[in-house]
């Protein structure tokens, strides 16, 4: 079968598409065949070096996170998934293995798919969807009223935090650059900011929550305009912004929140509920296996709406 993977830490030429066995599965597994791989930041900060400390030194290495696929067999141990079911899920976070013809999982880490939603669509789901619940269920947890500014909502975590906000009443402000003004508006947001026009930080408004998607909107300025009782959260941890957010939250009142995702079987099917009642999901761009470098550099860029996602034959 094709797989990505890669025998060393570096940029992106270090990634191949290898012909390698098909894994095989053990009793509490399932093998699936992946029809979609989506594309996350966390990707490369893996594959680059980046997170060493939690991925450590052995190679060869695989590459990709949430999928969408059929079971192709089941374990003798599994009785809630059976060979046909279209799934979607969430391969080892720090292993990855998704951007392949075939994945073992355990039954945890999967859930049905709706069929009212295409392969690639439910495999732009399960990291971003997942984050999201995570941040509202564990470290900004929302009442309506609240206000809630989203920095780079129009991209992949960013277009479902949006509408799980206003799902709980809350006020969106969405900064966002020109190509996503439209989008922001569609999903619902109460205030559009174009970034490139008005700073965010000359308004007079203060917010209860800020999400920075976007990596471009520290603390110490997103400080300027919380509430004297409010959250901040970031994304793509590192050991050394895990270990300063602890400590600040000890003597402060705004708190300094990194998300660390830990997924689970029932945020998995928490967002397949949104997906099945109606939850937009963006997906901008599509690639097949064999183009996945291209996939990659581009996405790198910055700027993709939503989500991109690789397609497997």
């Amino acid at each position: 079968m094709k797989k990505v993977i890669y025998d060393q830490y570096g940029d992106i030429n270090v990634l191949t598409l290898a012909d390698v066995p098909v894994p095989t599965l053990d009793k509490n597994t399932l093998l699936v065949r992946v029809k979609a791989a989506s594309i996350n930041p966390l990707d490369w900060k893996i594959w680059h070096g980046d997170m060493k400390i939690m991925t450590g030194f052995s190679f060869p290495r695989s590459v990709g996170i949430d999928f969408a696929g059929i079971v192709e067999e089941v374990g003798s141990n599994i009785h809630n998934f059976s060979k046909g079911d279209e799934v979607l899920g969430i391969a080892d976070i720090f292993k990855g293995g998704a951007l392949a013809e075939y994945v073992v999982v355990k039954e945890e880490a999967i859930t049905h798919k709706p069929a009212t939603i295409s392969f690639e669509q439910a495999a732009a789901l399960p990291v971003v969807g997942s984050s999201a619940i995570q941040i509202f269920d564990k470290l900004a947890p929302l009442k309506a009223g609240m206000e809630v500014l989203i920095n780079g909502a129009t991209g992949g975590i960013g277009t479902i935090a949006a509408q799980l906000a206003k799902r709980q009443g809350a006020h969106v402000t969405a900064v966002v650059g020109k190509n996503g003004i439209d989008l922001a508006n569609e999903l619902g947001s109460d205030v559009v900011i174009n970034y490139e026009q008005e700073n965010v930080l000359e308004q007079e408004k203060q917010y209860d929550v800020i999400l920075d998607f976007a990596n471009k909107f520290p603390f110490d300025k997103a400080e300027e305009i919380m509430k004297p009782e409010s959250v901040y959260v970031s994304t793509l941890p590192s050991p050394t912004a895990l270990v300063s957010s602890f400590v600040h939250d000890l003597f402060s009142k705004k708190k300094r929140e990194i998300l660390n995702l830990s997924p689970s079987q029932a945020y998995l099917k928490q967002i397949a509920d949104y997906a099945a009642d109606g939850l937009t999901i963006v997906v901008s761009a599509t690639y097949p296996i064999d183009a996945f470098k291209q996939a990659y550099t581009e996405a790198a860029k910055g700027g993709v709406l939503g989500k991109a996602v690789i397609t497997i034959p």
